[in-house]
């Protein structure tokens, strides 16, 4: 997105004052993990609060905010906020990195402590207070100060959720669609909450529709059986009555006061911003940052990966005083999408895949950070600005988000004709033979879906261009080099051309899912969409071909995919959310079914020790590269030398 010379010379030129922190609340600092010590780093401590701000709808900088000129304004003619705030943060801040690691929230939980400090599902915690939530301590070893602040107004505040406090327009109405699927994201449904309230409990105002897959007719049900229990809630009727699992049920109803949920972007700013400062708050309080900070990194994962990339392209990298907010971002698990936010009757939740959320806004043109043309509008454009105020960007990906979320499309043009000379601020790399929620401790139980899942932990490679990230900013080395399939050497292919093996045992997906155009979300239509959906190719064990190969998938037990599909009584063939699938080798020739085409492992391998040294080598090779920190190269192989030949 091009900025004009006079737009340039207004947002440099702008009053410092117009959008900014106004207070900081802390109402409790605790120690942290029972005041253990973190390498040199030493004991960190938790710091809970709360941080108010202001926007001035007439600065340039809050300009792209829909909705904030018709917010209700303070005595001074601004826009208020307040946002819940948190912190980990060294007891001594001497001792930290003096990076500031901002961690964007999903859904209102936090995300970086779970899975860059290795901890196991079972340890995860939105409000990290023992040792064994410290996991492994990475974080805390390399001395960051950890910050979060809620954006999503409502996002649940159940388990620690955090949230912010933004005005609603109350004047508001219109038309707008909501959409309920039971049991594939979440626990079966009884009830369908809606997004707004609605403007009346009038069924005659309202429609109600089901279908079994997205590409099925909607069929409406009758009025009779459902209804509105509140002006936020409908129940099918009889009452007691369960949706179908995987069924879709789409509600067109008239809502009332949205929130002005851009104001999201603008508190994020404005908090990380002022965190980077340094500064005091308006009445003088310290910066509960500890006034050492010298950088800023923000991390998101999936919808707040998504977030980030929507934060840059809307020019929300420049502070209240012209000042850069993050100097590096490092994207996991976002795709091409942006988070469905700065709308009125925004629905930030959702997520776009091929059965749930289809047709909701989230792909929208430039996809990639190198500059290309849409086809669809004709217009040019990227998502990093011509502005000096674009981070250091790396995006991580695997392969399910080639299936599901249009990955291919942020290093080709929208045609997926060629591939697309980067911008040097700007990596990518596809996680190779993994799937969207893969993690430490992750099982292969299928859940809903037909196969099992895939297992695959990916955060090891982000840990290692976190360390790179942070190498860039402050030496300016540049990160190791982007590694993903490419059109022009055949590993990024149309799927009809995927040939990938028949194993048996293992059902495959179909197609990936399309990318459409922006279009009318309240009353979708399908069209035929120009974008294309290319996924990795891959080799005869249904592996990737290229990408980041992190030790056990350069030396691979089984076949790790980025696709799974649904089983029954889910819609049977649609694929399973953003899972892939994991088929394992057999031990020995004699092991294998019928009709595998894989070797066993003792025929790749040979035997344990072979197979231990190929870890061991693909391990070292990558701390090389610096794609791999030598603590978990160090793991790789002890879990190599464990498994049972």
């Amino acid at each position: 997105m091009k900025l004009t010379p006079l737009l340039f010379a207004l947002l440099l030129a702008a009053p410092p004052v117009s959008a900014r922190v106004t207070a900081v609340r802390i109402d409790r600092i605790e120690p942290f993990a029972g005041g253990q010590v973190f390498g040199t780093t030493g004991a960190y401590e938790r710091v809970i609060g709360v941080a108010k701000g202001e926007l001035d709808p007439a600065d340039p900088r809050n300009a792209g905010i829909t909705g904030l000129d018709r917010a209700p304004r303070n005595r001074a003619g601004k826009v208020e906020y307040e946002t819940d705030l948190f912190l980990l943060r060294p007891v001594d801040p001497a001792k930290g990195n003096r990076h500031l690691l901002f961690d964007v929230l999903n859904r209102g939980n936090k995300v970086v402590t779970n899975r860059l400090n290795t901890t196991t599902p079972k340890d995860d915690s939105n409000d990290p207070a023992t040792v064994a939530q410290a996991g492994d301590g990475f974080l805390y070893r390399r001395g960051y100060t950890i910050a979060w602040a809620g954006w999503d107004p409502d996002a649940p505040k159940t388990n620690n959720g955090m949230t912010i406090r933004i005005p609603a327009l109350p004047d508001a109405e219109a038309e707008i669609r909501d959409e309920f699927v039971s049991a594939t994201r979440g626990a079966p449904m009884t009830r369908f909450r809606l997004s707004y309230a609605a403007a009346s409990l009038d069924q005659s105002g309202a429609t109600l529709t089901r279908r079994l897959r997205a590409a099925d007719r909607p069929v409406e049900v009758p009025v009779a059986q459902w209804e509105f229990v509140d002006e936020r809630t409908v129940i099918l009727r009889p009452e007691g009555t369960v949706p179908a699992p995987g069924a879709i049920y789409e509600l067109v109803y008239r809502a009332k006061s949205p929130w002005v949920s851009g104001i999201g972007f603008a508190a994020q700013r404005d908090v990380a911003a002022f965190l980077k400062s340094n500064a005091k708050d308006m009445a003088g309080a310290p910066n509960p940052a500890g006034g050492r900070i010298k950088a800023s990194v923000a991390f998101g994962v999936s919808q707040s990966g998504r977030f980030l990339r929507d934060f840059i392209k809307l020019g929300f990298n420049q502070d209240e005083s012209g000042r850069k907010v993050f100097d590096g971002v490092l994207s996991h698990i976002a795709g091409i999408g942006g988070v469905f936010l700065n709308e009125l009757f925004a629905q930030p939740f959702r997520t776009r895949t091929q059965h749930e959320d289809h047709a909701m806004p989230e792909n929208a043109f430039p996809f990639s950070a190198a500059a290309s043309r849409d086809p669809v509008s004709g217009k040019s454009g990227a998502l990093l600005r011509d502005t000096p105020f674009n981070p250091l960007l790396i995006e991580t990906n695997t392969d399910a988000e080639y299936w599901q979320k249009g990955a291919a499309l942020l290093g080709t043009d929208p045609l997926g004709k060629r591939d697309l000379p980067l911008p040097a601020r700007t990596r990518l790399f596809l996680i190779a033979a993994t799937q969207h929620t893969g993690r430490f401790g992750a099982t292969t139980a299928p859940g809903p879906c037909a196969n099992p899942r895939n297992p695959h932990d990916p955060y090891p490679a982000v840990r290692a261009l976190l360390v790179a990230l942070d190498a860039w900013i402050d030496q300016g080395r540049p990160a190791p080099a982007s590694r993903v399939p490419l059109v022009a050497d055949g590993t990024l292919v149309d799927a009809a051309r995927l040939r990938f093996p028949a194993l048996p045992g293992l059902m495959t997906a179909a197609a990936p899912n399309h990318i459409d155009p922006t279009g009318d979300w309240v009353h979708p239509v399908e069209a035929a969409s120009p974008y294309a959906a290319l996924v990795p190719a891959v080799d005869a064990d249904g592996n990737a071909r290229t990408g980041l190969f992190l030790p056990d998938v350069a030396a691979p037990l089984g076949t790790h995919t980025g696709f799974n599909v649904y089983k029954p009584p889910f819609p049977a063939g649609e694929m399973c959310d953003r899972d892939g699938s994991f088929l394992p080798f057999a031990t020995a020739a004699a092991d294998k079914k019928p009709g595998d085409p894989r070797k066993s492992l003792i025929e790749r391998y040979g035997s344990k020790d072979r197979y231990v040294a190929q870890v061991t080598a693909a391990a070292q090779k990558l701390v090389a590269e610096r794609l791999l920190l030598a603590e978990d190269a160090a793991r790789y192989v002890n879990e190599a030398k464990a498994v049972g030949f």
